[in-house]
């Protein structure tokens, strides 16, 4: 795809090196930020529980238990461990006039520091790619076992193996962890490791916040799972206000969980798309870019301007819980719908953050397997932006039943509708790929299928749902369910699937298990329609969602989505056997085991430290498969002529 150019070096001045490479950060790891976060949270929370009276606080409605210390135990672990692996290291060389020198970055980006470097605040994208891959199958772990105790429950009527408020926080903590982990899902270990390859760079235009991305989700999560034995998120993944300040410390987890991640997302988001816009090789213009930069470059754009919303939502419920302020209690003068706003302003275009990646993946591996061009590639990048700006005109179809602004209801009502369009563009392109090919079915494309025939599916019981009196009927029912499970987990969890199982090569040096990695995925989507597919018939029954007893009319819908449900967890389980095996001792993968034109299958395997040794110079649109070369042509005719002569 590519032709060198020869790029002379100039040396740069160096600061002066003082001590070894990377200096303090050389005593920093996953190790040292676990021990200082929790000495740093036991300080905050002994200082709190002595400086503020037990149960003492402004907020309208008192705690169970004290929310000020727990807020402060949780405010010491976050900082604390970001201190501990070494975040801080940059800001205060920078203090002390003492900037990294070459030697310094090196060992900053885990230079010849082996496996080791994964378990360290370190700069090269790479490692940060494997890091959030291994981050995103912790969290979608802990999501699925809340989801199979949730089924557990649901399996049986009147089974009461949980109580109603354990069952609760089963609900909302299943929820906000499944959400987190597939917004990571692809733009975390694809968005980081491949990308930069991808188009040319040598790493993230800002690598230190690359790494400090993946460390502030790594702080959350724990803040996550510290609610639930703080007494839980009680009110859906949603958390409404003020209904949600009635309930204990738990929601205090789940605050600082969003708060610090919406952080992490905006740096990341700034970090992926400075990248693209001023990194590509020299050649790459916008109408030689892959698609996938497109999809992740929308995504992050996405989440750039719709997570502050979300975040300032749960720092102002803070503030009404901790500080007695009164932003959504109406009692006080406070709306409920400025909470409703604020959260549904992330809640739509959270689900293409999703989407958007996952789709894009798909799109370009379909022209790998079918060995011909991407089919109008225009349409796939009008896809693209029309998503993206549509986006963020849809988030008040949640909001028909609650009486806000009624005269809104069909406006929404139409744009939601239209967002269906530009989605159908990117539909409509792998299809338009697939037709009439011959594929090479590899367990990537087959992935694919699975996004497809999902993707088709939520999409259509979507357009149900837009419309107003549609949505009177199936609200807040298990119809409703059915359908987000399909667009985020039928079409992003099978779309990370596809990406997985299509860079694994490249990311890990191995080609993932084909025989077990099937299994797992067809096990997976079988057990995924008889779940979600049963519930359907649920919802069109009136069975109501996040409930914990209910009637009889119910039960073989709810059997057949249990037995769906632990299906699911046997084909992920199995997928992520053969993850684990196929990393330790799968096939050595070739450097470009797929024949693909794309440039990170131009580099070595493993890819070198700075990806190129010499920047590549792109001449070629990226899809050009059984497109003849002109170069080779030209050679040919002319062997022809000299034969003729």
């Amino acid at each position: 795809m590519s032709s060198a150019t020869v790029v002379q070096q100039h040396s740069v001045p160096q600061p002066a090196q003082h001590g070894k490479p990377g200096g303090m950060i050389r005593h920093f790891n996953v190790v040292t930020a676990v021990i200082l976060g929790l000495v740093l949270a036991t300080i905050f929370g002994f200082l709190a529980n002595r400086l503020v009276p037990s149960g003492a606080t402004g907020a309208t409605f008192a705690p169970v238990l004290p929310d000020v210390g727990f807020l402060a135990i949780l405010i010491g672990w976050v900082l604390g461990f970001m201190i501990g692996i070494g975040a801080f290291i940059g800001p205060f060389r920078w203090l002390m006039g003492r900037d990294l020198t070459h030697a310094d970055a090196e060992y900053l980006a885990g230079k010849d520091m082996g496996v080791g470097r994964y378990f360290r605040y370190t700069t090269d994208h790479k490692v940060v790619g494997i890091q959030y891959l291994v981050g995103f199958m912790v969290i979608i772990g802990l999501g699925g076992l809340l989801a199979m105790l949730i089924r557990t429950e649901l399996g049986v009527t009147w089974a009461g193996v949980f109580s109603p408020d354990s069952y609760n926080t089963l609900i909302g903590t299943h929820g906000i962890a499944m959400i987190i982990a597939m917004i990571i899902a692809i733009s975390g270990p694809v968005g980081n490791f491949i990308v930069p390859i991808m188009i040319g760079a040598r790493d993230m235009a800002f690598p230190r916040l690359n790494a400090l991305s993946f460390w502030l989700l790594a702080a959350a999560v724990p803040c996550l799972v510290a609610s639930m034995f703080a007494g839980g998120i009680r009110d859906g993944w949603s958390v409404y206000q003020p209904l949600a300040s009635q309930s204990p410390p738990g929601m205090i987890g789940y605050q600082i969980t969003i708060i610090v991640f919406a952080i992490s997302t905006g740096i990341a988001s700034v970090n992926l798309m400075t990248t693209i816009l001023r990194m590509r090789a020299k050649g790459m213009t916008w109408a030689r870019t892959p698609v996938l930069v497109y999809g992740i470059f929308g995504a992050a754009l996405m989440g750039l301007y719709a997570f502050p919303f979300y975040q300032y939502s749960q720092i102002l419920a803070l503030s009404d819980r901790i500080f007695g302020t009164s932003f959504f209690n109406p009692v006080e003068g406070g709306s409920v719908w400025l909470y409703e706003n604020l959260f549904w302003l992330l809640g739509h275009p959270e689900v293409y953050v999703i989407l958007l990646p996952s789709i894009a993946v798909c799109l370009e591996l379909i022209p790998v397997f079918m060995r011909k061009p991407l089919f109008a590639m225009g349409f796939a990048i009008a896809g693209v932006v029309g998503v993206v700006i549509m986006s963020g005109l849809v988030w008040a179809h949640h909001m028909y039943m609650t009486g806000w602004a009624p005269f809104a209801n069909y406006p929404f009502m139409l744009s939601t509708e239209m967002i269906s369009i530009p989605v159908g563009f990117l539909v409509l392109v792998a299809i338009g790929t697939l037709w009439r090919g011959t594929a090479w079915t590899r367990l990537p494309l087959m992935a694919v299928y699975a996004v497809i025939f999902n993707k088709m599916i939520g999409g259509v019981t979507g357009i149900y749902l837009s419309d107003v009196p549609a949505d009177q009927f199936f609200h807040g029912s298990m119809f409703v369910v059915a359908h987000f499970h399909y667009m985020l987990m039928g079409a992003g969890l099978f779309g990370a699937m596809a990406g997985i199982a299509f860079y694994f090569p490249k990311m890990t040096g191995h080609i993932l298990d084909e025989r077990m990695g099937s299994i797992g995925l067809w096990t997976a989507f079988a057990g995924f329609q008889l779940t979600f597919g049963s519930m359907f018939v649920a919802g069109l029954q009136g069975q109501p969602r996040r409930v914990l007893q209910f009637d009889n009319l119910f039960n073989i819908s709810n059997w057949l989505s249990t037995i769906g449900a632990y299906t699911i967890g046997i084909g992920m389980l199995i997928f992520l056997a053969a993850i684990i095996f196929s990393w330790r001792n799968g096939k050595v993968a070739s450097g470009n085991p797929w024949a693909s034109k794309s440039l990170e299958w131009q580099t070595p395997t493993p890819v070198p430290l700075e990806n190129f040794t010499v920047l590549p110079v792109v001449t070629e649109r990226p899809y050009d498969y059984g497109v003849p070369d002109p170069y080779a042509t030209a050679q040919k005719t002319s062997s022809d002529k000299a034969g003729v002569q």
